[in-house]
């Protein structure tokens, strides 16, 4: 199964709240991405079905090692180009968003160069 960029944007917040808290739960990502109770929950089984998540018997959603390796591949993109605007000028929280337009559609060669252009500065 290959993911949207929106499946991309629920694994990374799972992992993100995941650092903050030992249980996630499908109300809390609701709550972190400002999405509705019945699109989250669409969404979950999807990434459910897709074997990119499990959910334990007392609601807590987890990452499989598949979602994990979506997640920490994201949010290393989305922390990087982060970094790497705010270090051209850009003001953090526009840096941020553009970030995130940004970590879905880069190529692993154009983000490598990213990250090696980083490392020279």
């Amino acid at each position: 199964m290959v993911l949207q960029e929106s499946g991309e944007m629920y694994l990374e917040t799972i992992l993100i709240l995941s650092q903050k808290s030992r249980f996630v739960r499908a109300i809390d990502i609701g709550e972190e991405m400002g999405f509705s109770r019945p699109s989250v929950s669409r969404a979950v089984h999807l990434l459910q079905e897709g074997q990119f998540i499990r959910i334990d018997a007392d609601g807590s959603i987890s990452l499989t090692d598949a979602g994990r390796e979506i997640a920490e591949k994201i949010y290393e993109r989305h922390t990087v180009l982060t970094k790497w605007l705010i270090s051209l000028g850009v003001e953090a929280k526009i840096a941020a968003s553009d970030a995130c337009k940004i970590e879905h559609d880069i190529s692993d060669e154009s983000f490598a160069a990213v990250k090696r252009h980083i490392g020279t500065i």
